[in-house]
């Protein structure tokens, strides 16, 4: 098998994702706690359930949130990586099922940059390579970087599409 790509992400990427994470599991936190708020709310006397139901949301949270922070951010970060030839775009992620995606540059239609407000307050940005099949996305370049990737990417796009 081909060796891993050897270009990394920022590492600034991984207090990204745990911002990102933490936005997620609490809102989704907050969404299934609602239910035992309510059900206290509407008859705290005859549910009985909704409180040691709470505690157990409560717990399922915070567990939730350690892992995503200690484990999942920081091994999502060493499992990315991405590497561009005059060919094509090698990008290989995954924690438990690992991908590894080839990208031919004849095949790209465009390339884009992103950044949301999170990325933009660490100085990151995102390039996303189209083809008719689908996006790939790099995240977590510096925005300088991100736009050279893109450049790059476009143009190896662009020569391999006259080399036809």
């Amino acid at each position: 098998m081909k060796e891993l790509p050897q270009y990394k992400l920022d590492p600034k990427i991984k207090a990204v994702w745990r911002i990102s994470d933490a936005i997620m599991l609490t809102i989704v936190f907050f969404c299934i706690f609602l239910v035992g708020d309510i059900a206290w709310l509407v008859e705290p006397t005859t549910h009985g359930w909704s409180g040691p139901y709470c505690l157990i949301c409560l717990i399922v949270y915070v567990a939730c949130m350690i892992g995503f922070m200690a484990v999942v951010s920081p091994l999502r970060y060493i499992r990315w990586r991405y590497e561009m030839s005059k060919d094509y775009l090698d990008i290989a992620n995954g924690i438990i099922w690992r991908k590894r995606t080839m990208v031919p540059f004849i095949r790209v239609q465009n390339t884009d940059t992103k950044q949301g407000p999170i990325l933009r307050a660490f100085g990151l940005a995102s390039v996303t390579v189209s083809t008719a099949a689908g996006s790939m996305e790099i995240p977590g370049l510096r925005a300088d970087e991100a736009e050279e990737v893109r450049d790059k990417a476009a143009e190896l796009a662009r020569l391999a599409k006259e080399d036809v």
